[in-house]
């Protein structure tokens, strides 16, 4: 199965070097990332990765982590990840990272990314900028979204100490999705992060809303709760996707512990792959294509 991960950060030693991830060593520790890669991986060592996992495509995001007039904040630029994608069209497609503190100029960036550079969504992490999902801070960000009929994805649920430099309050309660879902109809909304501790409630607002979908990303899928498991497998399969958000999780471990779990055909099809495409409207392989094998195929 060629799979689609739908979170993934640039982790290269660029980024490393120049303080563009947002993880301190303590953090680094305690999610247990190898010693061998917390200096960052190559691009086409990752390439390697995803290859080894049987992972089609992942989506890059360009990170906006907060108001960068404020210590600890960071961006990843639009165009690096431009530059990324261009070299490997049939891997990699950009995800453009959402600062409200921008104005007018932020609205333009994300234009000129999604029309100019290819890019199939918008990303927001709510706690760096401590506003809730529902805060007019961000609805001009939603309404341009909706313009260029593309989904974003934003962080829910609480937020992690990623940097003693930075502490973040955790602003993403699922329920403040409602108010968004309610005035954004059209705008298709991905909560990231499962929703910890509060996964019951974004699985109740993705069975609300046809529009909210759920990201099953930076936990490891054999500790996922056992009610999103079997949302995903069953009533709620066409509304979760895959990610890892890597270095976070490892992919080729994500696709091991996904294959633990024994989902029907179907749903795993669903969550791998199809709800993917489907929401982001992304390109599906080239006809003829050698087809990348998970690891239990």
């Amino acid at each position: 199965m060629n799979a689609i991960d739908i979170v993934v950060n640039l982790f290269t030693e660029q980024e490393v070097r120049l303080g563009q991830t947002g993880l301190d060593d303590t953090f680094k520790a305690q999610i247990r990332m190898p010693e061998a890669i917390r200096g960052g991986v190559s691009i086409d060592d990752y390439l390697a990765k995803m290859d080894r996992a049987g992972i089609e495509r992942s989506l890059l995001i360009a990170v906006r982590a907060g108001d960068l007039r404020l210590k600890g904040s960071f961006e990843i630029p639009y165009e690096r990840v431009h530059e990324i994608c261009l070299a490997h069209p049939d891997r990699f497609s950009g995800l453009a990272g959402i600062d409200p503190s921008r104005g007018m100029q932020g609205l333009y960036d994300l234009e000129t990314a999604v029309r100019d550079y290819g890019f199939v969504g918008a990303h927001l992490y709510p706690h760096w900028f401590e506003l809730a999902p529902d805060h007019a801070k961000y609805y001009p960000y939603y309404a341009k979204c909706c313009e260029l009929d593309i989904p974003i994805m934003m962080q829910i649920g609480h937020s992690l100490v990623y940097s003693r430099e930075r502490r973040m309050r955790s602003v993403g309660r699922p329920i403040c999705l409602d108010a968004v879902a309610c005035d954004f109809p059209e705008l298709k909304l991905i909560g990231i992060h499962i929703g910890v501790p509060w996964t019951d409630e974004m699985i109740s607002m993705a069975w609300k809303h046809e529009n909210i979908f759920i990201g099953v990303d930076a936990y490891a899928p054999r500790y996922w709760p056992p009610q999103l498991v079997h949302y995903l497998g069953s009533y709620g399969r066409e509304k979760v996707l895959f990610g890892t958000d890597w270095p976070v999780i490892d992919p080729e471990r994500a696709m091991v512990e996904i294959d633990a779990l024994k989902l029907k055909p179907e749903a795993k099809q669903l969550l791998l792959r199809d709800n993917a495409l489907r929401v982001f409207a992304l390109p599906a392989a080239k006809a003829g294509a050698a087809a990348v094998k998970t690891p239990a195929e």
